[in-house]
C-alpha cells in the first residue's frame, strides 16, 4: 500500500466494509483489493458458498465470517451488521456487494457526506443521475421495487435495491433483518426510516460487468425481486 493509500485507509479507520460473499471466487479479490486503498476494515459474510469464495477473501485480506449453509442474503447481511456492531470503534459501516458492481470512490464519497452532514444513512442510488445502464426490463424491475419500498415505508427514494449504503452505528442498531432473500431490502430501508434519523440519498454509478452479465444476475435478480415483492 502507498502512503498516501496507506493515509485514505486511516481516514476511514472508523468505517466497516460488510460484504454478503455467496459464490463470488473468480471476483472478490480484486473487490477487496480496491476496497484496501480507502478502508482498514474489511468483513465478509461467506453465506455457504461451495466454490472458495471465504478462502480467496481471506488470502485477500479481508476478515471472513462464514455461515455453515447458505442462508439468504439479507441473514448474511444481519450477521455482517451485528460483527461490526461488537467493534466499539466502528461508527459507520458500509454495505457493499461482492460482484464489483460497486465502486469505492462512491463508497468514500458517502462515508464522506455522512460525516460532513451529520447523516445516519447514505443511500445510494444509480437513478439520480444518467452514468448507469441498468437495461430496459431491469429499470422497469427496479421501478416497481421503488413505488412499492416507497409505499411501504413512508421515505421517498429513488433507488430501492442498491446494495450501496453507508449506516451509522446508532442506525445500524435498529436493524433487524428477518427476510433473508432480496426482499431485505424493502426490509432494511423500513427499519432505518423507523429510526427517524436523518438521511439522504447520493448518487452512484453501478458497474454492469461482462462478468454480472455472464451469470445472468441482471435478468434473475429482477424476476427475484418481482416474485420477493409478490411474496411481500
Amino acid at each position: 500500500m502507498s502512503a498516501s493509500a496507506a493515509g485514505n485507509a486511516a481516514s476511514m479507520d472508523d468505517v466497516w466494509i460488510v460484504i454478503p460473499l455467496y459464490n463470488e471466487a473468480s471476483v472478490i479479490a480484486d473487490v477487496i483489493t480496491g476496497l484496501s486503498s480507502a478502508f482498514t476494515h474489511i468483513v465478509c459474510v461467506d453465506d455457504g458458498s461451495s466454490d472458495g469464495s471465504a478462502a480467496v477473501a481471506a488470502a485477500a485480506g479481508a476478515q471472513v465470517v462464514a455461515h455453515p449453509i447458505n442462508l439468504g442474503q439479507g441473514a448474511a447481511l444481519q450477521t455482517g451488521i451485528e460483527f461490526a456492531l461488537e467493534h466499539p470503534t466502528m461508527r459507520y459501516l458500509v454495505t457493499f456487494d461482492a460482484d464489483g458492481q460497486h465502486r469505492v470512490e462512491d463508497a468514500v464519497a458517502m462515508v464522506e457526506r455522512a460525516r460532513a452532514d451529520d447523516l445516519a444513512v447514505v443511500f445510494g442510488s444509480r437513478f439520480l443521475d444518467g452514468r448507469t445502464k441498468p437495461g430496459a426490463m431491469k429499470r422497469v424491475v427496479l421501478k416497481t421495487a421503488v413505488w412499492v419500498t416507497n409505499k411501504t415505508t413512508g421515505l421517498t427514494l429513488t433507488d430501492a435495491h442498491n446494495g450501496l449504503r453507508v449506516i451509522r452505528r446508532d442506525a445500524a442498531t435498529a436493524v433487524q433483518l428477518k427476510q433473508d432473500r432480496m426482499a431485505h431490502a424493502t426490509e432494511i430501508v423500513m427499519q432505518l426510516g423507523d429510526t427517524g434519523l436523518p438521511w439522504a440519498e447520493f448518487p452512484v454509478e453501478l458497474l454492469y460487468t461482462d462478468y454480472s452479465r455472464a451469470k445472468g444476475q441482471s435478468l434473475l435478480n429482477s424476476v427475484n425481486i418481482l416474485v420477493d415483492l409478490v411474496v411481500r
